[in-house]
């Protein structure tokens, strides 16, 4: 094996998996042609609608479009638009890695010491994903409850808009054809169900390499029926008691813009006008307990006043663990996000990403710009060789230097990653302060459950016959064995947590030190816990929560083709409702 090829490129995958929005144009000239969106500060202190959505991401995107249509609709974001140079897989600025105030994709790192981010942008978590669309299991969809008539052409509404068969590439066509031999059978070929087997997915990129997102379903909204703020950042959700009403009523809410003004909006009259949480797996919970709604004495430890003392807000918060290698390539790869998935019948899913040179800059200007390698990077903190107390300003830089040195035949290959069904084990979100902007407090207690960690050692074991397949062989090293492999990947600064310098790993002590994220967290408002069937917040009156936080388990391999059919879904029935004698 070349020498260094394996021990740095996996610094690369995050920012392969964290590729960027669609946005071609400068935000001011984006406004010009989005004349429904503007900035906070441009919106009146006091205004009312039919709904109030908050959050403009994956689900919320496409239910206010749905509301739209017939009803005036707010959609409030926190964010902004995605900026220049982010709408190519070419072009893989490092969103992940930026931490400044207006970044995309908002930092966090969750008491499993494992590194995360939470979308802060018009488009939410579809601007920062690897783009695979594939859909929820039939039985997942009857679990729900769901209309299933209902759901299909809900999905299809999502996949006319947004949807594209990919160009599959040969390293692609190797993971596939590796995955077959492996025993990852039948060959589903192309097709989003999600079926046992080996298939080719669909993606939110098209034929060009250009990002789509759920942003896009706004530009179908009913001329006049909806409002779009960005930069609004909702502190609380407004409640009264109502003559009539056995519960609280929502019927506004306060958000602040960039300058710190207070807006409100309220609710027009009527009985069937409705706040809409849309906000996600850490900022609906983290919202509803700013709004008095959620444990008692946690709320009154921040000097909250409890409106509803309800325990299960911020409780079942689950992120599937992901474990990956990489595996270097003795000839140039060409680049690929998530096109091919593994599902296993033990309840792992193989899924693979692979870059010629990625993060090699395409332009002289560029050159000259300091690389960045995404969640994995130095830039990040995520030096995951020293001690954290050791890692200065100073180290960070110093390994920064070290990647830019590094020969190009580095960047050479593709990382094979596997995520695991479920996952059973769960944590919790509490909120760190009272300040909407800070993130939460958030654990997932990875493995917790010996069933989640045992589907990633089967997912490691699939992993290791696709690496040894004779289908793969024109992608790896003649001279490297998979323990070779494994060990490499398994020194990678993947987490803070510690290293276990053992070149005898189990598989077990595998997928515990090198866990990282997919960014496929759900829960803190859970059907049946937090919610009724209809998203109805248990203990009050017309406020729902329409998101990823509503899932007790991910579903399918990648969850956004689901919460953006949750987004249609639930807009079309709530508008049913609306006008139903």
């Amino acid at each position: 094996m070349a020498p260094g090829l394996a021990s740095t490129a996996a610094l690369l995958l995050a920012a392969i998996l964290g590729s960027l929005c669609l946005v071609a144009l400068s935000e001011d000239e984006e406004l010009e042609n989005l004349r429904f969106v503007r900035r906070a500060q441009d919106a009146p202190l006091v205004s009312r609608y039919n709904y109030i959505v908050i959050g403009g991401g994956t689900s919320g995107c496409p239910l206010a479009a749905t509301l739209s249509e017939h009803s005036r609709v707010l959609l409030l974001e926190r964010g902004g638009l995605a900026y220049r140079n982010m709408s190519n897989q070419q072009h893989f600025t490092d969103a992940l890695a930026d931490t400044s105030p207006a970044s995309p994709a908002q930092r966090f790192i969750s008491e499993d010491g494992v590194v995360n981010a939470r979308a802060r942008v018009l488009g939410g978590g579809s601007c920062l994903n690897a783009g695979f669309y594939t859909r929820a299991s039939n039985d997942y969809v009857r679990a729900a409850g769901w209309d299933a008539r209902l759901v299909n052409s809900s999905y299809r509404w999502v996949e006319r808009a947004l949807v594209f068969r990919p160009d599959v590439p040969p390293w692609q066509a190797a993971l596939r054809d590796a995955l077959l031999e492996a025993g990852v059978t039948p060959d589903n070929g192309f097709t989003f169900d999600h079926v046992t087997g080996t298939k080719i997915g669909g993606t939110i990129f098209d034929s060009s390499g250009q990002r789509h997102t759920a942003a896009d379903f706004l530009r179908h909204a009913r001329p006049g029926g909806l409002t779009v703020l960005l930069y609004a950042t909702v502190s609380r959700i407004l409640f009264r008691q109502q003559e009539g009403a056995p519960y609280p009523v929502a019927y506004g809410v306060v958000f602040a813009d960039p300058l710190g003004v207070q807006h409100r909006v309220y609710l027009k009259d009527g009985g069937k006008n409705e706040v809409i949480l849309s906000a996600g797996t850490l900022g609906s919970p983290q919202l509803l307990m700013l709004s008095g709604v959620g444990p008692q004495a946690h709320l009154e430890a921040h000097g909250i006043q409890v409106l509803v003392d309800q325990p299960m807000v911020g409780q079942g918060v689950a992120d599937n663990p992901m474990n990956s290698v990489f595996i270097p390539s003795p000839v140039p790869v060409a680049l690929s996000l998530v096109q091919v998935v593994g599902i296993t019948r033990s309840g792992s899913f193989i899924e693979g990403v692979s870059g010629s040179e990625f993060g090699i800059p395409v332009s002289d200007g560029a050159r000259r710009l300091a690389r960045s390698f995404g969640l994995f990077s130095p830039q990040t903190g995520q030096l995951g060789t020293l001690p954290p107390k050791q890692r200065t300003p100073e180290a960070l830089q110093r390994a920064a230097e070290a990647m830019r040195r590094l020969d190009r035949r580095a960047f050479r290959g593709g990382f094979i990653l596997e995520k695991i069904l479920g996952p059973v084990s769960s944590g919790h979100i509490a909120l760190r302060s009272t300040d909407p902007r800070a993130n939460p407090v958030v654990t997932f207690n990875y493995f917790q459950e010996k069933e989640d960690l045992d589907r990633c050692v089967h997912g490691i074991e699939t992993i290791e016959r696709v690496i040894q397949s004779q289908a793969f062989a024109n992608f790896t090293y003649a001279n490297a064995s998979v323990e070779s492999i494994f060990t490499d990947s398994a020194n990678f600064p993947v987490n803070l947590l510690p290293r276990h310098a053992n070149d005898s790993r189990t598989p077990e002590q595998y997928c515990k030190d090198t866990v990282m994220t997919i960014w496929h967290y759900h829960g803190g408002c859970q059907v049946g816990a937090v919610v009724d069937d209809d998203y109805r917040v248990f203990g009050v009156q017309r406020l729902r929560v329409i998101d990823s936080s509503t899932f007790k388990y991910s579903p399918g391999t990648n969850p956004q083709a689901t919460v953006m059919m949750l987004g249609r879904y639930m807009g079309v029935k709530i508008q049913a409702e609306r006008w139903r004698n």
